[in-house]
């Protein structure tokens, strides 16, 4: 292997994981305010919706609020079976179940 790509591959490397070890170096003994706390608890819920609506309202890149919408009606049963079973497994089989039913009968 030639010495520029090794050269390369480090920097690479270290481009890559500065920015994901520096914020852990400098704030892993911060201490925060609780109202930072509690907004920075609020992003996996915004990120989760960001990736999960534009699925279920926008399957083929237009609004499609029927009954036709395989994505919006296997949402439903999931959301069910997550709330009633607490489980994320079960959640996943039953949203798969029902989406591959639902691609089969659709």
């Amino acid at each position: 292997m030639d010495g520029q790509i090794v050269i390369l591959i480090l920097g690479m490397a270290i481009v890559s994981y500065l920015p994901r070890a520096l914020p852990l170096l400098l704030f892993s003994r911060a201490e925060f305010p609780p109202w930072l706390v509690k907004w920075l608890g609020f992003i996996p819920a915004a990120v989760l919706a960001a990736l999960l609506v534009p699925d279920l309202f926008l399957p083929e890149g237009q609004l499609l609020l029927t009954y036709r919408n395989p994505y919006l009606l296997s949402a439903l049963p999931t959301l069910l079976i997550a709330v009633i079973t607490k489980s994320m497994i079960w959640a996943l089989v039953g949203g798969m179940g029902c989406f591959a039913l639902l691609q089969l009968w659709l």
